[in-house]
């Protein structure tokens, strides 16, 4: 067994080369969207399974069919060891220059102890971790340890009926899941819930065909209008959420600092703060809407006329202990009541995503909470997510009595995940391969 000075040694050590490990997997634009070229994202995969190997990793990538592959592995360790599974993914969002990049997204570039480019925290970082791990081990594994690194987890998933015709293959006792962050770098937290999503489109119908806005506007309805309305009913003068029956609860784990909350969300100067309560509960425990697309004629090409369709699609978080199939209900029986004017209204359910809580009382959370504090060297807390990893829900459907530990270095004040500008602190991911070493090391010394 080894000890907490040598662990921290051994991940010390690795450093170095697993930055430059990160530098490669971040020129890799591996973006799994529908459009965008494939051959990086093969390129990603091989890359990541070269890097998994190095480090003393059995992995093989399994065909989904349509989607893109995942990797794979399965390594036995002690006899009569439990079964861990780490969890990463090898795609990433897509990165437009135009969006405000200040370097080349698909060029790594270290500053200040932070390294930037698409991918390097989300979740290209979870990659490292796992392959640190590993290292430090250096194949004399404490637990019988699984491997799935997904390659669509940023889009339309396939993985999902792949773990359901095949169980066996994903079954553990403990799954670890390196797609997290802390609410700062250098202030560990392990995450315990993820809110669910769902997602509508709503469509106002309200003519035939256009009509000329002298003519027929102040009396005939106009569908974007009509539509405005309808989003207008969504959120109180506050700026919570107001579906009428929609769960909610109240939360008691770590806070996120509203001013550095400001700075992480690039809110605009005088911008306040939409909803009530605490920063926490706004992000973790209540639901929350938000219009992500509108239909309708542009600035540039607008004519004088009654506009006669419009259409809207709506994102909505849900709180873990929310039924998603009865929110989703919820939001579409409220915007069906509310369309004014005797106006057409369909609306279309796109996506059902369910939301997570993790169990707080078992072993290996206490075995991750305390390998935190030691890594971190500082007591270690809680927290949320506002995300979604929809495979988690289905792993622990098919092993119902495993735990899940949510981490990573995706550090919400400074990472900017999904949004120009990502970057990572290298000292997270450092000290995540500590604890993940750590917590391995406990579990399998509780078999």
């Amino acid at each position: 067994m080894l000890t907490t000075e040598e662990i921290r040694s051994r991940a010390k050590a690795l450093m170095p080369g697993l930055t430059e490990d990160l530098k490669d997997l971040v020129s890799h634009a591996s973006c799994s969207f529908p459009g965008y070229p494939e051959e990086p994202v093969h390129d990603m995969r091989r890359a990541s399974m070269e890097l998994l190997e190095k480090h003393g990793a059995e992995v093989r990538e399994l065909d989904l069919g349509e989607g893109k592959p995942a990797i794979y592995g399965d390594m036995p360790g002690p006899e009569g060891a439990p079964t861990v599974l780490l969890y990463a993914h090898y795609d990433v969002q897509p990165a437009p220059v135009e969006a405000g990049w200040d370097t080349d997204p698909w060029k790594a570039e270290l500053k200040n102890g932070r390294l930037y480019g698409r991918g390097a925290a989300d979740d290209k970082s979870g990659v490292i971790i796992h392959a640190g791990t590993l290292g430090v081990f250096q194949g004399d594994l404490p637990v019988n340890l699984r491997i799935l690194i997904e390659g669509e987890e940023e889009t339309v998933s396939h993985i999902g009926p792949y773990v359901d015709a095949h169980p066996e293959l994903f079954q553990a006792d403990t799954y670890v899941i390196a797609d997290m962050g802390n609410p700062a770098a250098g202030v560990p937290a392990v995450t315990t819930t993820l809110r669910g999503n769902v997602v509508v489109v709503v469509k106002v119908s309200a003519l035939h065909h256009p009509a000329h806005s002298g003519l027929f506007g102040g009396a005939a309805p106009d569908a974007l209008l009509a539509l405005i309305k309808i989003l207008s009913t969504l959120h109180d003068d506050a700026g919570d959420t107001i579906v009428p029956g929609l769960a909610k609860f109240e939360w008691s784990g770590s806070e996120m600092d509203p001013d550095a909350f400001r700075e992480a969300a690039g809110m605009v100067d005088g911008a306040e703060l939409i909803g009530s309560g605490t920063v926490g509960a706004r992000l973790w425990s209540r639901p929350a809407a938000s219009v992500i697309g509108i239909d309708a004629p542009t600035v540039k090409d607008a004519a004088n006329v009654v506009i006669p369709e419009a259409a809207a699609k709506i994102s909505m978080r849900i709180p873990p202990g929310a039924d998603s199939e009865n929110e989703v209900g919820l939001l579409i029986e409220h915007l069906k009541n509310v369309a004014p004017w005797g106006v057409h209204i369909e609306v279309e359910k796109i996506r059902v995503g369910y939301p997570f809580a993790a169990k707080m009382d078992g072993p290996a959370v206490k075995a991750a909470m305390e390998a935190m504090a030691a890594a971190y060297e500082t007591d270690a807390g809680f927290m949320g997510s506002g995300g979604s990893i929809p495979l988690v829900a289905r792993l622990q459907g098919i092993s119902p009595n495993a735990e899940v530990i949510l981490w990573g270095a995706e550090d919400v004040a400074q990472a900017k995940i999904h949004a120009s500008n990502e970057s990572v602190e290298l000292n997270e991911i450092e000290r995540l391969i500590i604890a993940q070493a750590l917590t391995l090391q406990t579990l399998g010394g509780q078999s």
